[in-house]
């Protein structure tokens, strides 16, 4: 959605997609909006409850099934499992991506590894696509005022341009641009926390080729799953940039994660916001 500053301002109920990198205050500055009249659409917490909720139970339950103890009691229905995703708390969703590598070390196959890329991918998909839904509801059921789409790290990954058109269509798309020293906090994360990621199938064989080839490894069973997350990330990001730069060419608006970093109340995202218009 392309506006001028004086059209964003008369906008009675406004709804802004962020996108950019994991990490680069999406999710932190949308929890300072949702105290303030803000309807908070994570698309993480989308895809976790409506359309990987089931895939999520059926992986814990296969590790249950594995302690004796826990699997009489689940054979018997004495207990039920359940994952409590909730917006702070996204872990379960990114369990069930996983890290491809040794399984002694937590670590999937190749083509389990691939068959979970493609069932979070479709399922970020139907998210996005969810997104003037969820709109309508955030009015008309629960009364918010404006609505912010907390998008995934990995939007530039789907490939899928209705995605995009839709949310261009519905909602004013901001990048958020990392800065150098961004950037290097967030290399500095993924070093000390490697946590699972989505890849293009196509950047994943190449990246996987070359990981195996520098690292000597016949299999893909001997892979470090973390090792592999920390030596690919990098490339990842460098990446993703050009896709990012793209779809805010394309449609949307650019700010870097500077501008916003300090950001606490509506009035001073609104005019963050205003300032990147004309």
């Amino acid at each position: 959605m392309r506006m001028t500053r004086r059209q964003f301002r008369a906008w009675e109920n406004k709804s802004i997609t962020l996108v950019g990198m994991s990490g680069v205050g999406k999710t932190h500055l949308s929890m300072h909006l949702r105290k303030q009249d803000w309807f908070h659409y994570s698309a993480d917490y989308r895809i976790g409850t409506r359309y990987l909720g089931e895939p999520i139970l059926d992986q814990i339950k296969g590790q249950a099934m594995k302690v004796p103890f826990l699997r009489d009691l689940l054979r018997s229905d004495s207990v039920y499992i359940a994952s409590n995703i909730t917006v702070d708390n996204l872990k379960p969703v990114l369990g069930f991506l996983g890290k491809l590598g040794n399984p002694k070390q937590g670590g999937l196959d190749l083509a389990e590894f691939k068959r979970r890329q493609v069932m979070y991918r479709d399922a970020e998909v139907a998210a996005m696509k969810d997104v003037p839904e969820f709109i309508r509801k955030a009015h008309a059921i629960y009364g918010y005022r404006n609505f912010v789409n907390d998008a995934a790290g990995s939007l530039c990954e789907l490939g899928d341009p209705e995605v995009l058109r839709v949310l261009a269509k519905h909602t004013l798309i901001l990048y958020i641009r990392a800065t150098e020293e961004n950037v290097r906090e967030l290399r500095r994360r993924a070093k000390i926390d490697p946590k699972p990621l989505l890849y293009r199938g196509e950047f994943l064989d190449a990246e996987l080729e070359a990981y195996r080839r520098e690292r000597r490894l016949r299999r893909v069973s001997a892979i470090e799953p973390d090792d592999f997350v920390r030596w690919v990330f990098p490339r990842l990001f460098a990446s993703r940039l050009p896709r990012y730069e793209a779809i805010a060419r394309d449609h949307g608006y650019t700010i870097g994660s500077d501008q916003l970093a300090d950001v606490t109340t509506e009035r001073e995202f609104l005019s963050r916001v205003e300032c990147v218009l004309d």
